[in-house]
């Protein structure tokens, strides 16, 4: 069954001194962010995402004129349907409220959810991503996009320096953000929880005498990875059941986190696949 299109409301935003706009820019502090409890999404593909796992906007700012392909009225519909207030802009307005170089014509407030270790629902042989200190929006958006191609159970962000409602978070993740459980919460509280569930940590580490692929990763696993410049904490590095490393060719004597993240759990995808 096809959706009635959307009609806009006759009068867009046209001041960029308008509250609303004010009040979307300011989202992109992470201190507004979380005193509103609210966050941005921006584009179709990370909007579609949000709407396909039941997530529900407050709010849908969107700019006709810039709009990239003929499927955004649809989207649109679908925001009404569920409760969102259409909002339209004109073009400086929109691109005052963008954080994207090149606006999609799309961007919608939705508010945070927050999920606790209780609430995870594991299956027998989980496999899990514990991201301890991560500094860039940007690497924390990537592990969350390759969790999900890799059918990740759950993302756990310990002592986080950057939020998961970051808008760099949210478009690195391609949405993958809305479509995997992410848990927020201290690294001893992960530990303890690992322990109680019987999960086997696994840290990355140059001198580990394990080569990556030779680890046996079937078993419930927990691949633990930190912060870009420092790596792993004391607490991890202690408590870890098994230390493998991921062999360097070149130059280079370290790979970037989420590119490590994302070896490590196709690894453990290559390994299960073969039973």
């Amino acid at each position: 069954m096809m959706m009635k299109e959307t009609k806009m409301p006759d009068a867009p935003i046209a001041s960029l001194q308008n509250p609303r706009v004010k009040e979307v820019v300011k989202l992109r502090q992470r201190s507004h962010r979380d005193a509103q409890a609210l966050f941005i999404v921006e584009g179709y593909r990370e909007l579609k995402r949000a709407l396909d796992n039941n997530r529900r906007p407050a709010t849908l700012f969107v700019c006709e004129a810039l709009f990239l392909g003929k499927n955004e009225p649809t989207l649109i519909e679908q925001c009404r349907q569920a409760g969102a207030e259409i909002v339209p802009c004109t073009p400086p307005v929109f691109e005052k409220m963008a954080y994207r170089e090149r606006p999609e014509g799309l961007l919608a407030i939705l508010p945070q959810v927050h999920l606790a270790l209780s609430d995870l629902k594991l299956p027998e042989q989980p496999l899990l991503v514990v991201a301890e200190a991560i500094e860039k929006p940007g690497n924390l958006g990537t592990i969350l996009r390759s969790a999900d191609a890799a059918g990740v159970s759950a993302v756990i962000v310990c002592d986080q320096c950057t939020d998961i409602h970051n808008p760099n978070v949210v478009r690195a993740s391609t949405g993958a953000l809305f479509s995997l459980p992410v848990v927020e919460t201290s690294s001893v509280a992960a530990l303890t929880w690992l322990r109680h569930n019987k999960i086997q940590i696994l840290a990355a580490s140059p001198h580990a005498e394990i080569n990556y692929t030779d680890g046996d990763l079937r078993a419930g696993t927990a691949i633990i990875v930190g912060a870009e410049q420092y790596g792993l904490s004391s607490l991890w590095m202690k408590e870890a059941d098994l230390k493998v490393r991921i062999p360097m060719h070149g130059q280079a004597d370290s790979l970037n986190v989420a590119t490590a993240t994302t070896i490590l759990m196709f690894e453990a995808v290559r390994q299960r696949a073969k039973g």
